[in-house]
């Protein structure tokens, strides 16, 4: 159920007050809510804590342990569809109810898409949008006279940079560079050879805060003049 609320809450972000509107309680954990489904049969626990991924726990009513199949790989019975879908339709009515929606994952990328905004006078626009179950988070920044990308925010496996097999998903975005100055910023920390366009002339630079709004900013700004 956790990678479930993974996936429905990756761009939205809980507002408090809705939150305690909708019935939970703010305890020193964070937020909790505690619901009966499966006609009182299992005790669905969710606890928020504002920025991270819902935490959630079924439990069966009687004996108060965990529902274990509802996690545990291999079951796919009949019953435990049945129990999964009540739990995603209970956290459905939480991300209706108690977020807004936000145009990426990570925090840094919101800002910086903010920032090219109000510099630039241009939003992104979402071109593979259809495939949402897989660019979704594909936002496109163009020069308003003729188009042209100048920058792209991607939500992309961690793997496709460090190459160490991890399935997390982060926030990167795509500006060019050129041939020199790709080959001097490159690190393999914070920028990266362009995924998924050509190495010599584009980056990829990890939005998770490693480097500076104002860093990756500058680097938006050359990329801006080079398109």
């Amino acid at each position: 159920m956790n990678d479930i609320a993974k996936t429905l809450f990756q761009k939205k972000r809980f507002i408090p007050e809705a939150l305690e509107n909708f019935g939970f309680r703010k305890t020193p954990r964070g937020y909790e809510y505690t619901a009966v489904i499966m006609d009182g049969d299992f005790q669905a626990e969710v606890l928020v804590i504002p920025g991270e991924t819902p935490v959630v726990r079924v439990a069966d009513t009687l004996t108060g342990e965990e529902y274990v199949p509802l996690r545990a790989a291999g079951f796919t019975g009949a019953y435990v569809t049945s129990v999964r879908e009540a739990c995603e339709d209970l956290l459905r009515r939480i991300a209706v109810a108690c977020t807004r929606e936000v145009l990426f994952a990570s925090e840094q990328a919101n800002r910086i898409s903010e920032m090219i905004s109000r510099k630039y006078g241009v939003s992104p626009d979402f071109p593979w949008e259809k495939n949402r179950s897989q660019y979704q988070s594909y936002g496109v920044y163009r020069h308003s006279d003729t188009g042209k990308w100048f920058a792209l925010i991607m939500n992309v496996r961690r793997d496709v940079l460090f190459k160490d097999g991890c399935e997390d998903t982060a926030d990167i975005i795509n500006l060019k560079a050129g041939p020199e100055r790709t080959r001097e910023l490159c690190d393999g920390i914070a920028v990266f050879p362009g995924y998924h366009m050509n190495h010599k002339n584009w980056i990829s630079v990890l939005l998770d805060d490693r480097l500076s709004d104002e860093a990756v900013m500058s680097l938006v700004a050359d990329s801006f003049e080079l398109t």
